[in-house]
């Protein structure tokens, strides 16, 4: 037998399944790595998919990037001007965003309106795939409600919704304070034209995917906004659509070079930094988390085969005794627990992918067999479990578990390797 071939067909030997403590021990090893390795990849491919389908419903509903000062942006036509000269941007749109107070019948909201210019709007967002009832008609005194809002209000198509504008405070205010000073009387209809500027009809009832914006939002003509918040022809900020929202970043920085400061750019990523930023330490939170599954396994390899070398301490005297070097004592353990820790990640490999396919079956069954919502669609805003597979993932995946494996191999060959063979043989 070939030297390199002797320290394999040991190991494949010891390996071979018998119907003892030590074997189950064994089988156990491989089923951890399996289980670690499975649900790796299963959880990191959903909060991948998670963390992508999250960016396109932001992408679909919000603009590539925003160019505003914080406060009212004078002169947006310059800005937009000014800004289509940057390369990358395609199109702009200016708005104006803001809380108001909502009515309809008995119930009140505080939202925030979002006043566009619909011909402008639709070359930068298309917020028309979003509606779920109406249309997208924004000319004269007309809305566009949430479909969390227009619930929570009990509006439908039709309806009319009455705005009460913060912008006019100052104005009462201003009024009662005359009155206090000059001792008149007020007209109730003056003060009422302050604080109940507009009703506006609802035209149409949005669904974004995300609850945030479906609860807080309601779509308003650009003249509607700027008559709520007296900015006369300005507006709050601008809307800008780039080539590719992945890159948005340098667009950017290009506009941030050649603005004026108050006013700044910041990107979609930008504005939902920490949503995003939340979800990637939970991704990395995740990973460490469940790879303890896999070290745990390791120390059952390692457990295994410590056993076997206090098991086969004569064989391994004899071995030495007959000339065996200690590379290939070594080698003989090392093998084992490479076996079991190829064994157990191939396995989880196969079967974490085979339930990623298959996601939403199980857990479809789980739901109608067990009764366990492990995805409930009314809190996640999602008809499915989201996953993406991806390759770096799953090669760092199968690496690390292969590895861990591997080293946990170390210690026992070490310790056999230091076996004297005159103390082996004659306690034996």
């Amino acid at each position: 037998m070939q030297p390199r071939g002797f320290s394999l067909f040991l190991a494949l030997r010891y390996l071979k399944p018998k119907r003892t403590f030590l074997s189950i021990i064994t089988l156990i090893s491989i089923l951890g790595v399996t289980l670690g390795v499975m649900v790796l990849i299963l959880v990191i491919s959903v909060m991948t998919g998670f963390e992508q389908e999250l960016q396109r419903k932001v992408i679909g509903f919000d603009a590539h990037v925003v160019v505003g000062s914080g406060g009212v942006l004078e002169d947006w036509e310059g800005v937009a001007a000014r800004c289509a000269e940057v390369p990358g941007v395609v199109a702009s749109a200016p708005f104006v965003q803001g809380p108001v107070l909502v009515q309809f019948g008995s119930r009140r909201m505080a939202p925030k309106i979002r006043g566009v210019d619909p011909s402008r709007e639709r070359s930068v967002m298309d917020i028309e795939k979003f509606l779920i009832a109406g249309t997208y008609d924004l000319d004269g005194d007309k809305t566009i409600l949430g479909s969390e809002l227009a619930t929570i209000l009990g509006a439908t198509v039709g309806d009319k919704v009455t705005i009460f504008s913060p912008g006019n405070i100052n104005e009462v205010l201003e009024e009662l304070e005359r009155i206090e000073r000059e001792g008149g009387e007020a007209s109730a209809p003056d003060l009422k034209q302050m604080l109940l500027p507009l009703e506006l009809e609802v035209s149409g009832i949005f669904e974004s995917g995300r609850y945030l914006y479906d609860s807080e939002f309601l779509l308003v003509p650009l003249h509607v906004g700027q008559e709520i918040y007296n900015l006369g022809p300005d507006a709050h900020g601008l809307a800008l659509k780039t080539t590719d929202p992945f890159r948005a970043s340098a667009v950017k920085d290009k506009l941030n070079e050649i603005l004026e400061p108050p006013v700044s750019a910041l990107t979609w990523v930008d504005l939902n930094k920490q949503l995003f930023d939340a979800i990637r330490m939970e991704r990395h939170v995740m990973f460490f988390i469940l790879m303890f599954i896999i070290l745990v396994a390791a120390f059952g390899i390692m457990n295994t085969l410590i056993t076997v070398t206090v098991q086969k301490t004569r064989e391994i005297g004899i071995l030495k005794a007959l000339g065996a070097r200690t590379t290939q004592i070594v080698a003989v353990f090392f093998v084992q627990g490479i076996v079991v820790g190829a064994f157990g990640t191939a396995a989880g490999l196969f079967s974490g992918i085979a339930l990623v396919q298959y996601r939403n079956q199980v857990s479809d069954w789980l739901a109608s067999t067990l009764h366990v919502e492990v995805f409930p669609r009314s809190v996640y805003q999602f008809s499915e479990i989201p996953a993406q597979i991806v390759g770096s993932d799953v090669a760092l995946i199968c690496v690390s578990a292969f590895a861990i494996c591997s080293v946990a191999a170390l210690l026992p060959a070490w310790f056999a390797a230091r076996l004297d063979p005159v103390k082996a043989l004659r306690f034996e």
